[in-house]
């Protein structure tokens, strides 16, 4: 399973990149300063600042692991090439609540992109997946703990990173 492809924004990319540059140069190279620092404090045994920053080092090089790891397996999708009717990974949609009318509009990102309040839906969402391989038109129903929800698709887009989301 860990050679499965991870689908990401050109977007999401970059602030993987980014993210891990920023631990390489800047967190680790503080971390390591600072245990020196607590190290020159004495006894180790009993140097909670000295743990601390152990632990921290721990963290960040689990990190790095981490980025490097998705950032090998990524496969980087430009949005704004991408056409057609169908959703897929990408796609902003329009659903119109069938209950209430409300009309609520999600982008399909990569995990790591992911952020519900800013419209930005993880493509492994409940929701992502039963969006993926409709239209304009369908109606999707998820089943939740309240009951089945049904939600219209009015439409269906392919806007690239540079739309602010």
């Amino acid at each position: 399973m860990a050679s499965l492809e991870i689908p990401m924004t050109p977007r999401g990319y970059q602030k993987l990149c980014d993210e891990l540059r920023r631990i390489k140069e800047v967190d680790r190279p503080a971390n390591v300063a600072a245990i020196e620092v607590a190290r020159e404090h004495g006894d180790l045994s009993e140097n909670a600042e000295y743990h601390a920053e152990k632990e921290k080092q721990s963290f960040l090089a689990g990190r790095i692991e981490e980025l490097e790891a998705k950032i090998t397996r990524a496969r980087v999708i430009d949005v704004a090439k991408m056409t057609g009717d169908r959703i897929v990974f990408g796609a902003t949609v329009t659903l119109t609540d069938a209950k209430n009318g409300k009309e609520v509009v999600y982008r399909i990102v990569g995990t790591d992109e992911a952020d519900i309040s800013k419209g930005l839906l993880s493509i492994e969402a409940p929701l992502a997946r039963e969006l993926v391989g409709k239209s304009e038109g369908d109606v999707v129903k998820l089943k939740l703990a309240k009951g089945t929800r049904e939600l219209e698709i009015d439409k269906v887009e392919y806007i690239g990173d540079g739309d602010g989301a």
